[in-house]
């Protein structure tokens, strides 16, 4: 690839495209109807790092720290990082049993409206066919282009496909190696190497202003990366990590933003760049709060990234599972503020879905077969939550799963309904559900009359509607489950 070129190419389709890049232009962007009514989506973090299944996804620079576990692990396991460096995992990527079809299918059970595998993690070695680098899957360890796989069958069983970069990071993320005796000191530090460039200098992860900055090699690279991936997979969505928000990829990240956003509308397709952490003026993407949430509802449509596991984003051989029951709770108190869930999975280094992980996504499918009306192309009522368990807010909040009460309930409204879900259902089904109530004249909460209140799969049920609550007669069930109460007004 003529890089020089390429970067013409972007400067020329920006110039000529609605968006230009410029945070007044890109401000004019607005949140695609399709991804505030999809609600649910899978993310996948898969590639090398899959193979030692240790620690989590970041052992590719934990291997390089001697206070780590991963550190001694990896000695004892396969020898000094002289001898056996993070490259030397790529051999035995071999993802044998991978089939795009099989996970699609899977995630499609699940509910899942939209997948995001990642493109490419800090570790630097992209799971596509790249014209920048040769070291990605379609020439190395699979000897498949993954994303284009994955990207075939979605398009062909009709799920949206989206992706993610985690580049960025990269600049430095290897760089500890250079403190130590190791291969990553052997390599040669330009383009060739996967490990360029591996920068000794570490930055404080949360500055926005750290020393630390991008150099204009690299930043050209990483844009060159994400264009490339934009025109060669046409993502709906296009997510990043936090290392977009220094103030170094400025420039190269508005020059990105426009030239996505334009692609996406030459193809005819409205797309999101979803963002954490504030790298861009609000409303000119979707923010991402990873493994948190708001307690309260929001005015604008937001994502949550969480795991499946609390410790780690990719398969290890030590995963500490959530419950479906957990995950489903924190899905609908999401869908209440306004937000979607993207829920992560990590395949195992041969190709395949962990049994556990099936198991939960077949749970969480099953419960959306039977109550996705209360989810999907949903919309927040005028109140999303009820009940006196409260919600932790923020960054990795979810650090344990939340006891509810059969008095807590989230609240979505769609199809003529306000749909009351139960966080923790009663083995009576009796329920009451005081927003429900008739309010007073000057009161701005609910003042309708319910005509009709039924629960999805079972029909019809007894209720009375008085001014303290709505009191409810539900099916007798043992759930751990939540359960939706459809409440029809007249």
């Amino acid at each position: 690839m003529n890089r020089e070129e390429y970067l013409k190419q972007i400067d020329e389709v920006n110039a000529k495209g609605h968006y230009h890049a410029e945070w007044a232009s890109l401000t004019d962007w607005r949140t695609p109807d399709w991804f505030e009514r999809q609600k649910f989506g899978i993310f996948i973090h898969w590639g090398v790092f899959s193979v030692p299944a240790f620690g989590n996804e970041w052992y590719s620079r934990s291997m390089y720290e001697p206070e780590t576990r991963e550190f001694k692990h990896h000695v004892e396991t396969y020898g000094p990082q002289k001898d056996f460096g993070y490259k030397d995992f790529i051999p035995m990527f071999k993802a044998e049993k991978f089939n795009a079809d099989e996970w699609v299918e899977i995630f499609k059970r699940a509910g899942a409206k939209y997948i995001v595998p990642v493109a490419e993690h800090h570790d630097g070695f992209q799971m596509y066919k790249s014209e920048l680098s040769h070291w990605n899957a379609a020439e190395m360890g699979p000897h498949r282009d993954v994303l284009g796989e994955l990207k075939k069958s979605c398009d062909e069983k009709g799920v949206t496909f989206a992706t993610s970069s985690h580049r960025a990071e990269h600049y430095w993320f290897q760089g500890v190696g250079r403190s130590i005796e190791s291969d990553i000191n052997d390599e040669t530090v330009d383009r060739d190497s996967i490990y360029w460039p591996s920068v000794k200098e570490q930055p404080d992860m949360g500055d926005v202003h750290s020393p630390v900055a991008s150099s204009k090699e690299f930043l050209d690279d990483w844009l060159l990366r994400c264009c490339e991936i934009v025109d060669k997979y046409n993502p709906a969505i296009f997510y990043f990590d936090w290392w977009i928000m220094h103030e170094s990829y400025k420039e190269h990240l508005k020059k990105f933003m426009a030239y996505y956003y334009n692609r996406c509308r030459e193809r005819g397709r409205e797309g999101a760049i979803i963002y954490k952490h504030d790298p861009v003026p609000f409303g000119s993407g979707v923010p991402d709060v990873e493994r948190g949430k708001f307690a309260l509802s929001q005015p604008y449509h937001w994502q949550t990234d969480t795991a499946i596991a609390y410790n780690s984003w990719c398969y290890t051989n030590n995963l500490d599972y959530k419950k479906a029951d957990e995950i489903l709770c924190y899905l609908v108190d999401v869908v209440s503020k306004n937000g979607n869930l993207l829920l992560n999975v990590g395949p195992k280094s041969d190709g395949t879905i962990p049994e556990e992980d099936k198991k939960i996504l077949f749970t969480i499918g099953d419960w959306l077969a039977r109550y996705g009306e209360a989810i999907y192309d949903s919309k927040p009522w005028k109140k999303a939550a009820e009940g006196p368990t409260k919600e932790a807010e923020g960054k990795f909040s979810d650090v344990k799963g939340k006891e509810y009460t059969s008095e807590d309930y989230r609240f979505t409204c769609g199809n003529g309904a306000v749909y009351a879900i139960n966080l923790h259902y009663p083995t009576d089904g009796k329920l009451k559900i005081n927003s429900l109530g008739v309010a007073e004249f000057n009161s701005l909460d609910f003042q309708g009359i319910v005509k009709r209140v039924s629960v999805p799969g079972y029909g019809d049920v007894k209720f009375e509607q008085k001014n303290d609550a709505l009191y409810v007669e539900g099916p007798v069930m043992d759930t751990n489950l939540p359960v939706v109460v459809k409440v029809e007004t007249d």
